[in-house]
């Protein structure tokens, strides 16, 4: 135990204390009987205690108690050496000692806690699954866990590492943990011998033409001698495959490649090699940019061979893919390559909402052109209601004229068994949403959700409370099983005697359910009273003979879902075609507008249109053609830096009519296709990744004021980005994505633009590199501690004992306080009664009663005297 005080001038008043004492006793001292020189030493005492009190004295009381922590590493480069490292712990903590606490950590990118700080007698669980291993940061693990430790008590750590550190700085933290009472041991961990071979590098030119032989570079890494087979692939093709002999170390392969295509190519190298230690490592893309003929993609429905549009377009001054909606890539890369998509009476359910958000991507910040053609599967009648795609178009597929909409009711059938979990329900809930949303407020509306039983959310009713009825659909839960057969029955009966011009059903389920009730009966008995039926098949398990034979027997139509982002396309377009008379078929002579430029190709007079789907549009668009009831026929604006146009008749003829056999076809397609390719200044930008991670963009012409910078990845997400500014026309731009292809586009004041495609790398965690033993010695060396061979050293007694700081100041006011009282009592009544305080305490009852008494009688008595 040590005495120490923080705050030693409070001693100073001792002086004029002990002054005014001593000259307070050698004036009054000859006076002084016992009891006053009894109350002067208490009062000096008294006074010492309070001054003392002022200087905050306090006392280490030694703790005994030591805590040993093991910090395991267990990020990817570790990978093999867990049941090791486990079984050398577990020995470890056998020789601890009782008044030693003991925990385990684990650690990469970030910490977990595998046992936490004991001193009982325990066996180390099993290694829990660690979330994220791609990093390294041993800097960070040692903050949160000399956090967590008791800091007043000894305390070593115990790590276990190869020393490589892909993150963070542990150097930096020496300096705090060499001013702590923590020491660190290290263990270095042997890793199991494995071959590896990884590509560090691969380089494509930013820039190509077409034609242009390209020289494509990729650097290998290996650990050992070794052959291995390398893939070269551009746009996900494979253009290139060969078996290389590799040294240990560094390699490099070079190929020759000419582009036949333009615009964007990703290029993908890959290694391929049996028992290779780490697979993360083998992969990495670059992105080229081959200058060009504008590249249009033409987009027909999946029910025809092609588009009529790609025989009518100019293919000598444009290069056309034309695909089916089915063949829509799923990679943002895919989209960036087009100058233009033009999707020709496409259905929405066919596209999925995923997609969608890629084409909206590409035309907000990469500037292409997106066009909608009409017919039967388009605009409305496609589903395209509150997507994306309706987002970038001209138009609204809402129509004006409700008065012509006839009375109608709805009833959706949902699957709520536990198999709809995810992304199916939440889907599934979104799209009942929205087809609420398309209904009128005296629209009739009713909602099932069915497991092993039907529950009626929503009993058919007039639509009064919009936002009420949302908030019921997305409070679905899913839960049970699947039966299908009661359910529809409900919906049927809940609908019979409705009287209205149409009633529609439709039934989403991902199940197959038993019954031995006749459908067949049930659809009958519903046709009769007006009643039609729609089916959605979701996922591969549905029964989709028994939802497509009851789509057919119910007159509806019948959606077989392989990718869920398309449910709510498909339940926009059924709610579309119920509500709305989309299609005005009254032939008529179009209304041309737009300028001398559009009326030129109609010099010789305006063909007759058979019909066209109605839409709105929207406040800014530019509408260069409109039909005789003032709806746009062709409409235009500008989202983002890129252009879209809507043309809501067809191409075929059916419903174009004679447009599509005059002479000027060709002109007006070829104008409008061409009003859709970018108008954007190409600005030479520079993009740079740094070693921390960061991208340096820079305008080497200096003459950009400002720099807009957008950032998306390969799912078409846009990132969340800070910038930094450097200096004028250059800039700091971080955030946070894995490896991986991602696109920036810059732009400026002035339509300038450039957009750019970039590989950031796998983590340097799967680079091959050998053990940073160098680090480990000094982190032991720098905090007094040992590079441990044998498990029992971990539990050696810690070199100096930790004190707990034990404040005793308000210990001294209290005693000061009780001799004031002491004081004042001896003062108000003698030293006599003080001393006698005991013995009446000691007194029994009886005594205290007879005492009680006697006084009683001897007041009785002198009252008589009186």
């Amino acid at each position: 135990m040590d005495l120490r005080i923080d705050d030693p001038l409070w001693l100073l008043l001792f002086i004029p204390v002990l002054l005014y004492f001593g000259w307070a006793w050698l004036q009054s001292r000859e006076s002084y009987n016992k009891e006053h020189k009894i109350i002067f030493c208490m009062r000096v005492v008294a006074i010492s205690l309070l001054v003392f009190a002022l200087s905050a004295p306090y006392i280490l009381l030694s703790i005994k108690e030591e805590q040993v922590v093991f910090l395991v590493d267990r990020s990817a480069s570790m990978k093999g050496t867990e049941k090791d490292i486990a079984s050398w712990i577990q020995e470890s903590m056998e020789s601890s000692k009782e008044y030693q606490s003991k925990g385990v950590y684990s650690f990469a990118t970030g910490v977990q806690t595998d046992l936490g700080l004991t001193a009982n007698r325990t066996n180390l669980p099993e290694w829990p699954v660690l979330k994220d291993s791609g990093q390294t940061n041993l800097a960070n693990a040692l903050q949160l866990v000399t956090n967590v430790v008791d800091k007043n008590k000894a305390t070593r750590i115990v790590v276990f590492s190869d020393g490589v550190e892909t993150a963070g700085s542990t150097t930096e933290q020496l300096s705090r943990l060499q001013n702590s009472n923590v020491q660190i041991d290290t263990v270095k961990v042997d890793k199991p011998v494995k071959q590896d071979v990884a590509i560090t590098s691969f380089e494509t030119p930013p820039v190509a033409y077409k034609g242009e032989r390209q020289q494509l570079t990729v650097q290998i890494e290996a650990s050992t001698n070794t052959t291995s087979e390398l893939l070269l692939s551009a746009n996900d093709k494979i253009i290139e495959k060969q078996k290389v002999q590799l040294d240990s170390g560094s390699n490099t392969v070079t190929f020759r490649h000419t582009a036949k295509g333009d615009g964007l190519i990703k290029y993908k190298a890959q290694l391929k090699m049996a028992e290779d230690a780490l697979l993360e490592n083998n992969e990495l893309t670059s992105v080229t940019t081959v200058q060009g003929t504008p590249h249009i993609l033409l987009v027909h429905s999946d029910d025809v061979k092609s588009s009529s549009l790609s025989n009518v377009i100019d293919q000598s001054t444009l290069k056309v893919d034309t695909i089916s909606a089915l063949e829509l890539p799923s990679m943002q890369s895919s989209y960036i390559g087009y100058d233009a998509i033009i999707f020709d009476n496409v259905s929405g359910h066919l596209v999925g909402e995923q997609k969608m958000a890629m084409i909206e991507q590409a035309v907000k910040n990469f500037g292409m052109g997106f066009m909608m053609i009409g017919g039967e599967n388009s605009f409305g009648l496609g589903g395209y209601f509150k997507t994306p795609i309706e987002t970038i178009l001209p138009v609204e597929m809402e129509v004006k004229g409700k008065e012509k909409i006839p009375s109608l009711g709805l009833t959706i059938v949902l699957d709520r068994s536990g198999s709809m979990y995810g992304n199916k329900i939440n889907l599934a809930k979104e799209a009942a949403a929205r087809s609420v949303e398309l209904l009128r407020e005296d629209d009739i509306f009713g909602f099932i959700a069915f497991d092993d039983r039907p529950w009626e959310i929503i009993p058919p009713n007039p639509l009064e409370n919009k936002k009420q009825v949302i908030e019921q659909i997305l409070s679905v839960t899913p839960d049970g099983g699947t039966e299908i057969y009661t359910s529809l029955s409900l919906a049927y009966e809940r609908m019979q005697d409705l009287k209205l011009q149409r009633k529609h059903i439709i039934l989403l389920t991902d199940g197959q359910a038993a019954t031995n009730n006749s459908y067949e009966q049930l659809i009958e008995e519903g046709k009769k009273a007006n009643i039609t039926l729609s089916t959605v098949a979701i996922g591969q398990d549905s029964d989709r003979g028994l939802l497509q034979y009851l789509a057919e027997a119910g007159a509806g139509r019948f959606y077989d879902v392989a990718d869920e982002e398309t449910i709510p396309s498909i339940l926009s377009r059924e709610t579309s075609m119920l509500t709305r008379t989309y299609i005005e078929d009254n032939p008529f002579y179009p209304i041309i507008g737009g300028g001398a430029k559009w009326q030129s190709l109609f010099k010789d007079g305006v063909p007759k249109m058979n019909a066209y789907i109605a839409t709105t549009a929207k406040q800014t668009a530019n509408v260069i053609i409109e039909s005789e009831k003032d709806d746009p026929v062709l409409a235009e604006w500008k989202y983002g830096l890129g252009k879209t146009m809507a043309f809501t008749s067809d191409t075929t003829g059916k419903w174009s009519g004679d447009w599509a056999r005059f002479q000027g076809w060709s002109d007006f397609w070829n104008t409008t296709v061409s009003k859709l390719l970018p108008s954007y200044n190409e600005v030479p930008y520079n993009i740079q990744q740094q070693s921390d991670g960061s991208f340096i963009v820079s305008d080497p012409t200096a003459q950009s004021a400002f720099m807009d910078i957008v950032v998306v990845d390969e799912k078409g997400e846009e990132l969340s980005i800070t910038e930094e500014p450097l200096s004028p026309g250059k800039t700091r731009v971080n955030f946070d994505h894995g490896p991986g292809l991602v696109f920036f586009r810059v732009s400026n004041e002035d339509a300038g633009m450039y957009q750019a495609g970039l590989t950031i790398p796998y983590s340097a965690e799967y680079q091959i590199q050998p053990d940073n033993t160098k680090l480990l010695t000094e982190l032991s060396t720098k905090t007094n501690g040992k590079e441990l061979t044998e498990p029992a050293e971990a539990f050696r007694k810690l070199p100096s004992a930790s004190s707990n700081q034990q404040n005793i100041a308000q210990w001294l006011v209290l005693m000061a306080m009780l001799l004031f009282f002491i004081d004042i009592t001896i003062r108000r009544f003698g030293w006599t009664t003080l001393r006698n305080i005991p013995n009446g305490i000691r007194k029994t009852k009886k005594e205290t009663q007879q005492e009680e008494q006697l006084n009683v009688g001897e007041l009785l008595k002198n009252k008589k005297i009186r």
